[in-house]
């Protein structure tokens, strides 16, 4: 009888518990947690500006395209690392999103810019480099500027289509540059044996970078149509909704 009431009270605690934390969801940060988004996200918001400016300018300057990374290449990492802030974000509760899903995408993103780009120098001046970095400052300039917005419960309509329907051509054009600088990787890392451990070894143990790159191009072919078939099915709600409420209006 003691178990089983000690099994009830637990369940209707564990019942509980997840009842609050649906409705903590459902109201949203509190002030401070409020404020500190808004922060997070207008300083991100400003510093992919930065990065597009620094595009622009450059360009404009050399009067070409080629070899751009270098006038961004601080801003980039210190702004693309300040990412990983959202995975804390989401551990913590106050970004009501999947820790999994968010820590993927990101880590995804520092590792190319470190792991790769980064630590591969051969690879910085091709272009495939200027290609995942465009379609990444345009995205994250809508999406935190989305966000911050978002925030202040005054989202303008333009934001929120650009937040739908930028994806459609910039996804792809982000994910075949992220795959061609891996690939335009794979010959200096084999030749150079970078961050590769072979045997033998006093920890009696090897590690294959070459290999990993390979292994992380290959995962891009179940995840990508996933990915991208979801944030579709996310426009056609949101968007979807939002149509239909001009209408009813």
């Amino acid at each position: 009888m003691a178990a089983g009431a000690a099994a009830a009270a637990a369940a209707s605690e564990h019942k509980r518990g997840a009842s609050d934390a649906a409705a903590r969801r459902r109201r949203g940060p509190g002030p401070i947690a409020t404020t500190y988004m808004v922060v997070y996200n207008v300083v991100m918001t400003a510093g992919w500006m930065v990065i597009a400016v620094g595009l622009i300018r450059a360009g404009l300057a050399r009067g070409t395209y080629h070899g751009l990374y270098y006038s961004i290449e601080k801003p980039l990492k210190f702004f693309q690392t300040g990412a990983l802030l959202e995975i804390l974000h989401c551990a913590v509760g106050i970004v009501p999103s999947s820790v999994v899903l968010t820590g993927f995408q990101v880590m995804s993103r520092v590792f190319l810019t470190w792991a790769v780009t980064h630590s591969v120098k051969q690879v910085q001046s091709e272009d495939s480099v200027l290609l995942f970095v465009a379609a990444w400052t345009l995205t994250e300039i809508v999406r935190y500027s989305f966000y911050t917005f978002s925030l202040l419960n005054h989202l303008p309509y333009p934001i929120k289509w650009a937040r739908y329907s930028l994806f459609i051509g910039l996804y792809p054009m982000g994910v075949t540059g992220e795959l061609l600088t891996i690939y335009a990787a794979l010959p200096h890392v084999r030749r150079t044996g970078l961050y590769s451990v072979t045997l033998p070894n006093k920890y009696n143990v090897s590690f294959d970078y070459y290999t990993v790159l390979i292994m992380v191009m290959i995962s891009y072919i179940p995840l990508f149509p996933q990915l991208y078939f979801h944030m579709l099915r996310q426009r056609r709600k949101v968007l979807g909704t939002a149509e239909q409420s001009k209408k009813i209006e």
